[in-house]
């Protein structure tokens, strides 16, 4: 499955062309897509009026939406962030060390616009979708 994250889904959402959201749009129907519990939080939170909020919802709804993953996941983030900050990379939200975990343990995808996911790529092995633009 490849998770969606945040920084794809809000410039999907508003309708901005991008190298993601042009893979996003394209593979709706082809591939498996998801997101987490906080990836749906992030983008929910960011809505100001009720009918976009619902509206929002149920879109995002239509897809799997995968659990954070609890204590163990906690504390795998944790473990996680500790061994990147050993390695000079700071990731700075701990909501990105729980979803770069989440795809880690479940063995997703994660197609991104955030660097903070860049040191669990390069140091952890995190598989992320990185689509040519324009996209063929």
């Amino acid at each position: 499955m490849v998770i969606v994250d945040t920084s794809v889904w809000i410039d999907y959402l508003a309708d901005t062309v991008n190298a993601e959201t042009a893979w996003l749009e394209r593979e709706l129907t082809l591939q498996r897509i998801g997101l987490t519990d906080l990836i749906l939080c992030e983008v929910l939170q960011g809505i100001r009026h009720d009918s976009a909020f619902r509206e929002t919802r149920q879109k995002l709804c239509r897809f799997e939406i995968l659990d954070s993953g609890g204590e163990d996941a906690a504390v795998e983030a944790a473990q996680n962030f500790r061994f990147l900050r050993a390695k000079g990379c700071t990731v700075r939200k701990a909501v990105d060390c729980m979803i770069a975990t989440c795809c880690l343990r479940g063995d997703h995808s994660l197609l991104h616009r955030d660097r903070n996911f860049d040191p669990f790529e390069e140091h952890l092995g995190l598989q992320v979708v990185h689509p040519p633009f324009p996209y063929q």
